[in-house]
C-alpha cells in the first residue's frame, strides 16, 4: 500500500537552517502551510518547530492550526470570499487584502466580534495574480485608514506565482518604497513589507535582497529545499523531507509496443508508437498510484534506474529495464515529489501520512 513519509529530523534541519539566515538579518517570517491539506498529524509536527505565525489558503485548515494551537498568529493568504467573511475573522488572524468593499466587510465583522482584523495590502508588482494596482495604492490606503477594527500591518506582493515574473532588486525597492510614502503621506507606521517567499530566499543568501524587506511567508523552500532561481536544492539544505513509498503490484517482461488497433486513451491522447521499439521487451512494474493520486510528472524516482512510462488513475507502470535491482511484488519503490505532485498526495485521501 502507498503512503508518504514526513521525515521529522529534515524538517527541523530546513526550518533551522532557514530562521538562522533570516535572523541575522533582522527579517521575521510565518510558514506557509497550505501544502498539508489541514492534516493534524503533519500541522502539529509543524507548529512543534516553535512557529509562531501559519499562513494559509483555506479558512478550514486555519481552523485546525488554531485548534491544535490557539496563540499561533494565523494569516490567509489570499483575497477573501464574500461568503467567508465570518468565518475569516473567527479564525485568520491577519488577511491579505486587494478589494475595499471586501476590507469594509471585514471591518464590519470584526466590530461585531469585538476584534481588531489585521490586513496586508498586496501590490501588483508585474505577475498580474492579485494585488492593487501602483497608482491607485494611495487613494486605496486613504479608504482603508478610516475603516474602524482594521489595522494595517504591512503591504506584500507575490512574485512567480502566476506568470514566473521573478522577483529583483528593482521590483523590491520600489515596494519598500511605497511603505516610506504612505507611512509619510498618512502619518502611519506599517510594520511589514512582506516581499519574501520561497522565490526571494536566494536574493537573501547571496546578499541581494534590498533593506526594507522585513517580512517572509515560506513554504517550499522549508519543505523542499528549493532555490527557483537555479532550478535546484539550495545548499545546505535538504529536499526529501517527503517522500512517497509506493507498492509494487505486478511485474512482468513486457513489449515495449501496444499491440492491437489504436483509440484514445482516458485521457483522450491516441499512443504514438515507436517503429524502433518493435521487438524489444522491458520488465514492467506498476505501483499502486495513479492520476487520482498525482500527476506522474510530478514525481522523481530515487532510484535512478526506474523509469516512469505512463499512469491510468490508480497505477503507474514503470520501466525497471532488466531489473539488475532484484525488485519483487510487494517490494516498495521511492519517489521524490515536486511542491504541485506533494499538494496532490495530500489531497488524495487514499494516501496514508507517516511521520518518521
Amino acid at each position: 500500500m502507498a503512503y508518504l513519509k514526513f521525515y521529522r529530523d529534515r524538517l527541523r534541519h530546513n526550518y533551522e537552517f532557514l530562521s538562522r539566515i533570516l535572523a541575522e538579518k533582522g527579517i521575521e517570517w510565518g510558514v506557509v502551510t497550505k501544502l498539508f491539506c489541514g492534516n493534524e498529524i503533519i500541522l502539529r509536527e509543524i507548529l512543534d518547530l516553535g512557529v509562531v505565525e501559519a499562513h494559509d489558503s483555506r479558512i478550514s485548515n486555519l481552523k485546525v492550526i488554531k485548534k491544535l494551537n490557539p496563540d499561533i498568529q494565523t494569516v490567509y493568504i489570499k483575497p477573501p470570499p464574500k461568503r467567508s467573511i465570518k468565518s475569516l475573522v473567527t479564525y485568520a488572524d491577519v488577511s491579505f487584502n486587494t478589494e475595499i468593499e471586501i476590507i469594509r466587510m471585514l471591518s464590519q465583522e470584526a466590530i461585531r466580534q469585538n476584534k481588531q482584523h489585521k490586513i496586508i495590502i498586496m501590490v501588483e508588482m508585474g505577475d498580474l495574480r492579485e494585488g492593487v494596482m501602483r497608482d491607485e495604492l494611495l487613494e486605496f490606503y486613504a479608504e482603508v485608514f478610516e475603516l474602524p477594527n482594521i489595522n494595517v500591518v504591512g503591504l506584500g506582493t507575490n512574485l512567480n506565482c502566476l506568470h514566473g515574473v521573478m522577483p529583483n532588486s528593482d521590483k523590491l525597492i520600489q515596494l519598500a518604497l511605497y511603505k516610506q510614502i504612505i507611512e509619510l503621506k498618512f502619518n502611519r507606521k506599517i510594520p511589514w513589507v512582506s516581499g519574501g517567499t520561497t522565490v526571494t530566499v536566494p536574493l537573501l543568501i547571496r546578499g541581494d535582497l534590498p533593506v526594507g524587506i522585513n517580512h517572509f511567508r515560506i513554504g517550499e523552500a522549508l519543505y523542499f529545499g528549493a532555490d527557483l532561481f537555479a532550478e535546484s536544492t539550495i545548499e545546505g539544505m535538504h529536499d526529501d523531507v517527503m517522500i512517497l513509498h509506493t507498492e509494487i503490484i505486478e511485474l512482468h517482461e513486457k513489449p515495449m509496443v501496444p499491440s492491437g488497433d489504436m483509440g484514445k486513451d482516458p485521457r483522450g491522447v491516441v499512443t504514438e508508437i515507436d517503429e524502433a521499439q518493435f521487438g524489444v521487451t522491458s520488465t514492467r512494474a506498476i505501483v499502486d498510484v495513479g492520476y487520482l493520486d498525482i500527476n506522474p510528472s510530478y514525481l522523481i524516482p530515487m532510484d535512478p534506474a526506474v523509469e516512469i512510462l505512463d499512469a491510468s488513475s490508480d497505477m503507474l507502470v514503470l520501466d525497471v529495464k532488466d531489473n539488475k535491482q532484484h525488485y519483487k511484488v510487494g517490494d516498495m519503490v521511492a519517489f521524490n515529489l515536486k511542491y504541485m505532485g506533494a499538494l496532490g498526495i495530500m489531497n488524495s485521501k487514499y494516501i496514508d501520512k507517516i511521520v518518521e
